[in-house]
């Protein structure tokens, strides 16, 4: 036991479905030890939710268990379904909690339950003026990583992301030389040295329709895009496109590459969750640390009542320790 990885969960937004699908993977035989952050109580309440009881032991750095429950509380009562501002920094909490530990190498990896950004931004971040983004933006900022990707995986296709969460609108100002040539970069070092990819080849998405089409629907590929690409083909990357995107994502062309580039979110994600049906799951690229999470969101209407599909937290905690013994081998 002592020889797994220690991978640590967080449960995120309390009154949604987070508490439950922890208490549901804590009842899950996986060849690592975890660490499942969150108020005690709370996931205790929610085990009965998935017909587990619940009893786990708590976590100390010396704890050498399965599954093991390191507490952080609620500052406020939580009822499942029903969001309270007041819990806003508990979730920041187990974030912070969760980072601490895997900079100091007490965990390996980082899984993370859903988080309802609204809430966050009303509660606690709204009193200090600071907007919460999301997990990626929060987990860059908390590590002083200057830049991060966002990419989504399932069995069928990898797919990062060049802009993440921003108004359509701000997309374009958004691509420039720079951010693309960075995003790429980090990438394509990650695709070799986490996933293993000796020579990765990447699919890059144009941002206008048809890719532009010459120049008659925008001129983003032919003065950004394609310069950018050409530059870094002439460093060795295998790098095809820019490629229209409404035919980029057909069996026959993911089969060229080993991850696809999108310029904005809706370009890329809803083709890679529709093709998921569930199981997707989200990497953050180009951080020190290994955080993997979930595809979906907090399910209030769900929370509590045990339903909610637990495939997307397995498969993410799976990528992540397969991560995390890739990473030790690499030291190794």
């Amino acid at each position: 036991m002592g020889t797994l990885p220690r991978i640590a969960v967080t449960s995120g937004e309390p009154a949604g479905i987070g508490p439950e699908l922890l208490a549901a993977l804590g009842q899950m035989n996986l060849p690592a030890q975890l660490v499942l952050l969150g108020d005690q109580d709370v996931l205790q309440a929610r085990a009965a939710c998935v017909g587990s009881a619940g009893h786990w032991p708590a976590y100390t750095p010396d704890t050498v268990a399965p599954v093991s429950v390191l507490h952080i509380p609620a500052a406020a009562p939580v009822t499942a379904g029903k969001l309270d501002t007041r819990n806003a920094q508990h979730v920041l909490d187990l974030l912070d909690r969760a980072v601490d530990g895997c900079l100091a190498g007490e965990f390996a990896a980082i899984v993370t339950a859903p988080l309802h950004k609204g809430v966050i931004n009303e509660g606690q971040t709204s009193q200090s003026g600071q907007f919460f983004y999301g997990h990626t933006e929060y987990l860059a900022e908390r590590t002083h990583t200057p830049r991060v990707v966002m990419m989504l995986t399932c069995e069928q296709m990898r797919v990062a992301l060049a802009t993440t969460h921003l108004p359509l609108k701000d997309v374009p100002a958004a691509i420039t030389a720079q951010s693309l040539t960075e995003t790429l970069r980090i990438l394509h070092a990650d695709l070799k040295h986490k996933f293993g990819i000796a020579t990765p080849r990447i699919l890059v998405a144009g941002l206008n329709p048809h890719a532009g089409e010459s120049g008659h629907l925008g001129h983003e590929e032919i003065d950004i895009i394609t310069p950018t690409l050409d530059a870094l083909r002439a460093e060795g990357m295998m790098l095809i496109g820019p490629l229209p995107a409404d035919t980029l994502f057909n069996p026959t062309q993911l089969q060229r590459g080993d991850a696809v580039l999108a310029m904005y979110h809706d370009q890329g994600l809803p083709v890679l969750k529709f093709a998921s049906f569930g199981s997707g799951i989200n990497v953050t690229l180009g951080l020190p640390i290994i955080r993997t999470s979930v595809d979906h969101g907090t399910a209030l209407d769900l929370a509590g009542t045990g339903k909610a599909d637990v495939g997307s937290l397995v498969a993410a905690t799976q990528l992540a320790i397969e991560l995390a013994h890739a990473k030790s081998r690499a030291v190794a």
